[in-house]
């Protein structure tokens, strides 16, 4: 997302966080309205609402119309639709977290349920539990079979409930078990739908 566009997104919603401002938007959306129309719909003071109006107008929402002596606002559907279309897309928000490492978030998991080499807890939130899971399949070569014993070897290392942690790893396709024999599988195949557990 370009600055440019960074900054109107938060200017619309810093703009949009006040209950006032929504009901002004929601007002004008129906039809046009003056300063003292406004006040008294919203039972707001007229210096008020000319305070929120200009907010608004910063932004391209409202638009006024002379009309006399007096200003009839009205909400901007085109620069609505505008923002829509060009600042507020799903891909556009996408990128506001271009700088966010995922890997971070994993640290925290395993910092949380690892001490030294061994693991505290197994977590019962799937998503953790996946991240643990991971860095455990570490430890296991790709392209070799093992035997369910050296499985178990090599799991007692870092948590005691072997059984538990084997049948983790097949159901969350970090492996594959075919009469008694392991296999890693490799990453590209582990179960992509763990972003959807609890």
């Amino acid at each position: 997302m370009s600055s440019q566009n960074l900054q109107t997104l938060l200017d619309f919603f810093k703009a949009l966080s006040n209950e006032s401002r929504l009901k002004l938007l929601g007002v004008l959306a129906q039809r046009e309205c003056s300063v003292e129309e406004l006040a008294a719909l919203l039972d707001l003071k007229p210096p008020t609402v000319s305070h929120h109006l200009a907010k608004l107008k910063a932004l391209n929402l409202v638009s006024l119309s002379p009309q006399g002596n007096t200003h009839l606002y009205r909400l901007n559907l085109e620069q609505l639709q505008h923002l829509s279309r060009n600042v507020l897309t799903p891909e556009q928000m996408q990128t506001l977290a271009q700088d966010v490492e995922p890997k971070n978030w994993e640290t925290t998991v395993l910092q949380s349920f690892i001490v030294g080499d061994r693991i505290t807890s197994i977590p019962v939130s799937r998503k953790k539990r996946f991240v643990l899971l991971k860095w455990l399949v570490e430890k296991f070569e790709c392209d070799r079979d093992y035997s369910e014993k050296e499985v178990n070897t090599i799991l007692k290392r870092h948590h005691e409930d072997c059984a538990t942690l084997r049948r983790e790893f097949i159901g969350y396709q970090l492996m594959t078990r075919d009469r008694d024999v392991y296999r890693r599988l490799p990453e590209t195949e582990w179960l992509s739908e763990v972003g959807n557990f609890n």
